[in-house]
């Protein structure tokens, strides 16, 4: 069974930082592809960051230069490292797995960025 746990959101101010984690299975943790997907308020939902089994990672252009997505082999958990943050930055923010062309979500984390 695929299990994927967040932790990390929170509350800060515009120009904080925030790192969001994710522990996931590890049977399909070394093998897939990664992802931080968020999602505001009326908004749809869309992938943040990606990082795949060999460190390869991308990032969405509005967060490039202040996001850094990073993963932990030994601990099987993803990172998300928030710097900058921006009250745009507000979302839940969702660890995501595609395994065998089925996707996989965490619960979501709450991060609100105030002004």
């Amino acid at each position: 069974q695929v299990r994927l746990v967040e932790s990390g959101g929170g509350l800060v101010q515009a120009g904080g930082s925030l790192r969001l984690s994710c522990a996931a299975s590890g049977r399909i943790f070394r093998a897939n592809v990664m992802n931080w997907y968020r999602q505001a308020p009326g908004k749809q939902r869309e992938l943040v960051a990606g990082i795949t089994p060999s460190d390869r990672t991308n990032y969405v252009d509005s967060v490039k230069g202040r996001f850094a997505i990073s993963r932990d082999n030994a601990k099987n958990t993803v990172y998300l490292q928030m710097s900058s943050l921006k009250p745009e930055d507000t979302a839940v923010y969702y660890c995501h797995v595609q395994v065998f062309s089925e996707d996989y979500w965490g619960q979501g984390t709450q991060v609100t960025v105030s002004s």
